[in-house]
């Protein structure tokens, strides 16, 4: 019999009470990784933010595979730098209008700015702000929420990421972990006349990663 420690496997380290959850969670999620070949680690992450991200399905219009995909490969499911010490899930940069705590960190530069929040809850909700209200991904809500793959090939034509493969994995994480499975019908409540007529804009490929003007 092998007994795994959560040293051993690394599985919350974006948990502060880590002894409790890891008592709970290991029981729960590594024997279902081992048998199906997935990453504990990964799968502790959606099942803590899986209601986050529905709940942001039904108010901003934005399917939960893509919010908890990219969650997941922003910040490593959690244990990126940004995510362990800002909170940060998604890599949002400062950008001019941020007014909040920072932190620094190399990502297309050295040294770059970006913020940190109080809670993972508080970046998923910002995360959910910066894709439904910024003109950039104004073109996103033209697809159906169940269409995960022109919202991952949308987000790396608006320049989100630099990774020329991002959307291809933002697509493999989405059906490696059945995603989908957490897209339902948005509720959205009614949005500022210029946000509600979403509309396609021309982007120049290969766009540094989004920050806010």
């Amino acid at each position: 019999m092998v007994l795994l420690s959560c040293k051993d496997i690394d599985i919350f380290s974006y948990f502060k009470q880590k002894t409790v959850f890891c008592l709970i969670l290991l029981h729960v999620f590594v024997p279902a990784a081992m048998a199906q070949g997935l990453n504990a680690r990964f799968l502790a992450y959606i099942e803590q933010f899986k209601e986050v991200a529905m709940e942001h399905c039904r108010t901003h219009g934005i399917p939960a595979s893509i919010t908890l995909a990219q969650g997941l490969l922003e910040s490593n499911a959690g244990s990126s730098y940004l995510a362990s010490r800002g909170n940060n899930h998604f890599g949002i940069k400062c950008g001019r209008k941020w007014t909040g705590k920072t932190i620094a960190h190399d990502d297309d530069a050295k040294g770059e700015c970006f913020r940190v929040y109080d809670s993972p809850q508080e970046s998923f909700k910002d995360h959910s702000n910066l894709l439904r209200f910024s003109d950039r991904y104004k073109f996103l809500f033209d697809y159906p929420k169940t269409a995960y793959k022109s919202w991952a090939f949308g987000l790396k034509a608006a320049g989100y990421a630099t990774d020329p493969r991002y959307a291809q994995k933002v697509i493999s994480m989405v059906e490696t972990y059945n995603l989908m499975q957490y897209d339902v019908l948005p509720d959205v409540p009614k949005t500022p006349t210029q946000m509600e007529t979403p509309r396609r804009v021309t982007v120049v490929r290969d766009n540094p990663k989004y920050s806010e003007e």
